[in-house]
């Protein structure tokens, strides 16, 4: 007779209660999923995350109340969940999973390892530092109803990266407010300011500078104090970004210099933020007005839409969409709330300056209306329920995992309606290893497409090697006979090569780059393709796997009902598989909550190829979809319906 302890069978009661388990992210999912672990028998835990506690946390991640805002989550986290379980052994860090000091020894130390992320960075990591050490881990994603729960085992599964993935649609908060990098940060806080001045106001967007980023300051104390402050602020009665516009008469001039000068010169005193990134210049109504500006012409050919207008003509579209968007107001009356919609012109074109005159001042090209409305998809909010059930399913795979039956895990998938057989949750058989990732291939490859006489090292260093392949620190050497060392991690041997470009070493088309990043014990070989006719703005090119540019894949009811592996990730959610154009954070691809340190979660990206591959059921035997469903969103795609309401997606 088998004998029993709780639910579980004894043997695999004692094995939870001495196994060591890692949980990568303390947000959404993560709070979920610490609390399942203590209670199913879990006793050694250990959870890292590098964000802290917004107020915008507290409707979903329940380890939180008000009295915790500003301080560490994993901290927080572990706190909270010995009330559940007082003799369980966590272990919290309040730092970057990232960190060098968590290394493949590190890893190695756990019998299996959980992901909560949002960001594909951070997935991407932890898959290699798995894969390096040879541990399972479990990926898991969410993006509004819809959730997603795969098995990752070095030889026997699909990595993280064996599908190529969709640009990320999941971005932190502090990335929106402090520090955007692309267009799409731009666009999504574009339209949280649309809210905050005119529509219902809601904390998830906050547009002012988030003093609690946890980059800011890296001392816990530090950024807990000032989440503090900046909702005291000494007798100074802090107002409503909505409450500031109506006192000023929503004042076009008045509003323009508080966004784009005020904001930025704040931010520019948070100079932790850019001792690696280029600062933002700020702009200033009069100035602009007297300077050269004003004789801009608009860049671009055919429909007006699809002109990129001068930083003048976006001064006056702001000043001429306030105005009339402050007439739409008074029109209904006091206490009246307007809703952003794509198809409302006055909407369009506030969303449209604002957007584009943020990507100016940090130092982005700038985008046609046209290109704006394309992006500024759905926002998805964050739902608890869906956190839950995908927490639930992560404890169901690991115990299989812990019992010795890696043969029976699944992809899981949570869909928003049933599907044809009225399932919600459906199970897929785990794919085989991809003998073409360039990551857990047994001599992993690739090829890019680039212009060597344009290319600068840098530029191969941050935008592919580390962007694009995840690199942490890599070291390049050239294929050269000579073993020519272009690129150091070690600090200074290298740097004065970032400015010159490949060509001047010799690269040329057909040059071989043999590549390693030892902290994630990985190698891979890239082959140079040199071309010159690359499309404008596109630096490079991954020969065989343009996830951007791939083909929709075909829809049908069974895609409908689907979701992929997945972000954002999220980085990221799962990623969609035919993602277009991700708590605080604004979701869009890939899942749970924000990287840096909550980035908690995140579904497996999806694929997208321009072919998909059936599955069969689990339970059925029948083919399902595995990489159907897309999501459209501002920012990115999390798993979510193209045809849904244009939200944005906040990503736990």
């Amino acid at each position: 007779m088998v004998q029993l302890v709780g639910s579980l069978r004894k043997e695999l009661a004692d094995s939870l209660s001495t196994c060591k388990v890692l949980v990568v992210g303390a947000g959404g999912i993560g709070c979920e999923l610490l609390k399942n672990l203590v209670l199913t028998g879990f006793k050694n835990i250990e959870v890292i995350d590098l964000d802290t506690i917004d107020v915008s946390n507290l409707n979903r991640q329940f380890l939180f109340q008000k009295k915790h805002v500003g301080k560490s989550k994993a901290q927080v986290a572990k706190e909270s969940a010995l009330q559940f379980c007082p003799t369980a052994n966590i272990t919290a860090y309040h730092d970057s999973i990232m960190n060098p000091d968590y290394n493949v020894e590190f890893f190695r130390n756990f019998m299996l390892v959980m992901n909560a992320l949002d960001n594909r960075a951070a997935r991407n990591h932890v898959n290699r530092m798995c894969l390096a050490a040879d541990i399972p881990l479990i990926e898991s994603g969410t993006a509004g109803y819809l959730g997603q729960v795969t098995v990752i085992k070095k030889g026997m599964t699909e990595c993280y990266e064996c599908q190529p993935k969709p640009t990320q649609k999941t971005f932190p908060g502090c990335t929106i407010r402090n520090t955007p990098s692309e267009p799409i940060h731009c666009i999504v806080w574009a339209k949280y300011l649309f809210n905050q001045l005119f529509g219902e106001e809601d904390a998830d967007q906050e547009v002012s500078p988030d003093t609690a980023d946890p980059e800011a300051s890296w001392n816990p104390e530090d950024t807990a104090a000032r989440a503090t402050a900046s909702e005291k602020d000494g007798d100074i009665k802090r107002v409503s970004t909505k409450e500031w516009a109506r006192s000023t008469g929503y004042d076009p001039v008045k509003l323009f210099n508080k966004l784009f000068k005020d904001d930025i010169m704040y931010l520019l005193t948070m100079d932790k933020l850019w001792k690696k990134r280029k600062a933002p210049l700020p702009l200033d109504w009069q100035q602009l007005e007297n300077s050269a500006y004003p004789q801009e012409e608009s860049v671009g050919s055919g429909l007006k839409d699809q002109k990129v207008l001068g930083v003048w003509a976006l001064c006056q579209l702001f000043k001429h969409s306030v105005e009339t968007l402050r007439s739409q107001l008074q029109e209904k009356g006091e206490g009246a709330e307007l809703v952003w919609d794509k198809d409302d012109p006055p909407a369009m074109d506030f969303v449209t300056a604002a957007a584009n005159l943020r990507m100016h001042i940090f130092s982005m090209n700038m985008k046609s209306r046209f290109d704006v409305k394309s992006m500024a998809g759905n926002i998805i909010p964050a739902i608890a329920t869906t956190n839950a059930v995908i927490a639930g399913l992560i404890v169901l795979e690991g115990l299989k995992i812990l019992s010795g039956e890696l043969e029976s895990c699944r992809t899981i998938f949570l869909n928003k309606c049933p599907n044809l057989r009225k399932k919600l949750l459906v199970p897929c058989v785990l794919d085989p290893p991809s003998v073409n990732c360039y990551v857990c291939a047994s001599k992993p490859e690739v090829t890019v497409k680039l212009n060597v006489h344009k290319t600068m090292v840098l530029s191969l260093q941050d935008r592919i090697l580390k962007e694009r392949f995840g690199m942490v620190a890599p070291d390049v050497q050239i294929e050269d006979g000579k073993g020519t060392i272009l690129i150091s991690s070690e600090e200074g041997e290298t740097e004065t090569n970032n400015s010159k470009f490949l060509a001047d070493f010799g690269i040329r088309n057909g040059s071989r780059l043999q590549v390693d990043d030892f902290l994630q014990d990985y190698t891979l070989l890239v082959n140079v393709l040199h071309t010159e006719e690359l499309e404008r703005d596109v630096e490079f090119e991954v020969v065989g796997e343009a996830p951007d540019k791939a083909p929709p894949p075909q829809t049908n009811q069974e895609d409908v009902n689907s979701i992929t592996n997945g972000n954002k990730d999220s980085a990221q959610p799962s990623t969609s598989s035919k993602a277009p154009a991700q708590d605080d954070d604004v979701m869009i691809v890939d899942s749970d909550e924000e990287e840096g340190g909550s980035s908690s979660s995140a579904a497996a990206a999806a694929a997208t190829s321009g072919t998909k591959r059936k599955h069969s059921d689990a339970e059925t035997g029948e083919t399902s979809t595995k990489r159907p469903r897309t999501v459209h969103s501002s920012e990115a795609a999390a798993p979510t319906n193209n045809d849904e309401d244009d939200d944005i997606v906040a990503l736990d």
